[in-house]
């Protein structure tokens, strides 16, 4: 005798598959957008932390006095630091006027009979002082230090590089603004679909007497764990991406900061479970609160 199967339709089971599937896809376009952001403000970074300040000093001035100077700019807050050095250079006048022989094929000392050029020591700054206010303070620390001539730096481009810089963030923060809310609706929606078939069995659940909070229990837990298995999912998505577009991109590698890439995947986990909880609670108090006619 042939033994008939009945599927029964446990309280809080809605489709794995399409439910996963579609925030996965959702949270690997906001993410995408994320990783393209954490490169460009890497990319800025770089771009401001190459912006580079010339100190002029006195022309008479002893090797002593120049190394003093390069001590007391290298202790200031504003200097960058790589493994506990600050990166500050100095060009020798001598070194100053070979290059420029070397760069123009003339050589201005046969005819001056002395090398007018100054030692200068090069430091650049880093991007929390890239702000003309704070160049222009940091100009006036340096300047009155002893044995300091002049301090100089292209105005202009640092400028034009902050004005610009703010307006691609003004468009970035509105365009993931945007991206947001379309991830957010378009997961809700998908719930809100998937709870669909659900709405019955939570129907005959209130009337045998089941509370509220024993009701929505099974749905919430479920929607925690596919939220955090979309995060999972649409985050390795990205890494997958990424060691794809190392092995075909050169030097990108630049541009990353790991400790960055791990907020992003951890705040896609933490978003898909966040959103997947909050739009099952809305979906399962509406079903709760329809009457039986709106349920058809």
């Amino acid at each position: 005798m042939e033994q008939k199967t009945r599927t029964k339709r446990k309280l809080g089971s809605y489709p794995f598959v399409s439910v996963t599937f579609s925030i996965t896809l959702a949270l690997f376009v906001i993410g995408l957008f994320g990783l393209m952001a954490l490169h460009a403000n890497k990319l800025t970074n770089i771009i401001q932390e190459n912006i580079e300040l010339q100190v002029f000093l006195n022309k008479q001035i002893s090797a002593g006095e120049v190394s003093k100077i390069n001590r007391t700019i290298g202790s200031k807050a504003y200097v960058i630091k790589e493994n506990n050095e600050p990166r500050i250079r100095l060009v020798t006048k001598d070194e100053a006027a070979a290059q420029f022989i070397e760069d123009t094929g003339e050589d201005f000392k046969e005819f001056l009979g002395d090398n007018p050029l100054r030692d200068v020591l090069i430091i650049n700054v880093k991007t929390t002082y890239q702000s003309a206010d704070s160049l222009k303070m940091i100009k006036k620390d340096i300047e009155k230090m002893s044995g300091v001539y002049e301090v100089s730096y292209v105005e202009s481009l640092v400028e034009s590089i902050n004005e610009n810089l703010a307006k691609i963030g003004v468009i970035l923060i509105g365009f993931f603004t945007i991206l947001l809310i379309v991830v957010v609706i378009l997961i809700n929606n998908t719930i809100k679909l998937a709870l669909f078939s659900q709405r019955f069995l939570i129907r005959s659940m209130q009337l045998v007497g089941a509370t509220s909070g024993f009701i929505r229990k099974p749905f919430l837990k479920r929607s925690i764990w596919y939220g955090f298995l979309a995060g999972l999912f649409s985050s390795l998505m990205l890494l997958a991406l990424l060691m794809y577009a190392n092995q075909r991109i050169e030097d990108i590698r630049a541009l990353q900061d790991f400790k960055n890439l791990g907020i992003l995947f951890g705040g896609l986990i933490v978003l898909g479970i966040t959103v997947g909880l909050l739009s099952t609670y809305r979906a399962v108090k509406k079903y709760l609160q329809m009457s039986l006619d709106e349920l058809y």
